[in-house]
């Protein structure tokens, strides 16, 4: 229990409403989204931009803008950055559930094995040039990778859940235990693959292993959003039962909540949403970890808050981090993996110290 609160063990008088909360950080995000939509080789000012999203509903601001950079926005950036946005509040919203279901701060959503799965799949795919369809796909041919990431996220965490059922329940110790056992298993699989990969497949396999927003397009941002967005509003009505998790499993047990239901259903939403976003965007890690402990910190431990400040914060942070990553090494593009560790390692770190003076 002690690690269930190391880093809600504020006063209450420190912490923010979380209405407050919420609804700050939803501006915050309209503003980065604003920024992150105009900032490129194509300048596009927010007025600009407003101005080219009101035309598409018949209504017309008074703000001139070209066709160039019209078809930017439209195109390019506005499908990116919300793409962004949506895998950042996925990632951390299956973060913070993750941590309620295990009672520790230190779960990521990959602690399930998702991540580790869909990295191996993804590998074999490029390794063998396409496993899933070949080049006689079609269609079908340009998405094996993400499909094969998806599936092979999903085979893990399938496999998690039935090394963790116990005669008919869930044991929680058992589901950490198998997800950092079956991730390693992939982890040293992935490297066998690496190791016989050709220069250009460990090209590919970089790339894609470091994440990156560059495969956004509606196409794509749709299909996320399709198999992302109902296990997000499935996880927002787990709410009550995770704060009652947070007392343990006898506890949720005693005030009627069926605490291996509970487990289960917040374990499928997770992989959906962690399995969706690592098949387009690749390995993204420190968001689901970093984001909940913020809001955490600010707005105490429950889940009524915790989970869409931390989607909301998540989606910040993402739009930010692939904000630096396409322009602070410009005209090249550095890998958003690469950003958002650099900016997470920190923040956890002084999270970390900043507790440890709390404490002392």
């Amino acid at each position: 229990m002690a690690a269930v609160n190391i880093l809600a063990t504020r006063p209450q008088a420190l912490r923010l409403p979380g209405h407050w909360l919420i609804g700050g950080l939803a501006g915050v995000l309209c503003g980065i989204v604003l920024l992150a939509v105009g900032i490129g080789a194509v300048a596009i000012t927010p007025a600009q931009s407003l101005s080219i999203l009101a035309e598409l509903i018949g209504l017309d601001v008074g703000v001139p803008f070209t066709e160039q950079q019209q078809a930017v926005l439209l195109t390019i950036r506005l499908p990116r950055v919300l793409f962004g946005a949506l895998v950042g509040a996925g990632l951390a919203m299956a973060g913070a559930a993750m941590q309620g279901v295990f009672r520790n701060p230190l779960a990521d959503p990959g602690i399930i094995g998702v991540s580790s799965g869909a990295a191996l799949a993804a590998v074999l795919c490029i390794r063998t040039n396409g496993w899933l369809f070949g080049k006689a796909g079609g269609t079908l041919a340009v998405y094996q990778l993400p499909l094969a990431a998806f599936l092979g996220g999903s085979l893990v965490a399938f496999i998690v859940y039935r090394l963790a059922r116990r005669e008919g329940t869930l044991s929680v110790g058992l589901l950490l235990l198998a997800g950092i056992a079956l991730a390693m298993l992939a982890e040293a699989l992935r490297g066998a693959l690496i190791f016989a990969a050709t220069d250009d497949q460990l090209r590919s396999v970089t790339f894609w292993s470091l994440g990156s927003l560059g495969a956004a397009s509606w196409v794509n941002l749709s299909i996320v959003a399709v198999l992302a967005v109902p296990a997000m509003v499935w996880l927002g009505r787990l709410a009550r039962p995770l704060d009652a998790l947070l007392l343990g499993e006898a506890e949720a047990r005693h005030l009627g909540f069926d605490v291996t239901t509970v487990t289960r259903l917040a374990m499928l939403a997770a992989t959906l949403i962690v399995g969706a976003a690592v098949a387009f965007a690749g390995i993204i890690g420190f968001i689901g970890l970093v984001a909940p402990h913020l809001i955490r910190l600010a707005a105490g431990p429950g889940h009524r808050t915790l989970l869409p400040g931390s989607a909301l914060l998540g989606a910040c942070l993402v739009v930010l981090a692939d904000l630096l990553a396409r322009t602070i090494v410009s005209p090249a593009e550095m890998p958003l993996g690469v950003v958002t560790a650099s900016l997470g390692a920190p923040c956890f770190l002084w999270l970390l110290l900043r507790e440890r003076g709390f404490r002392s």
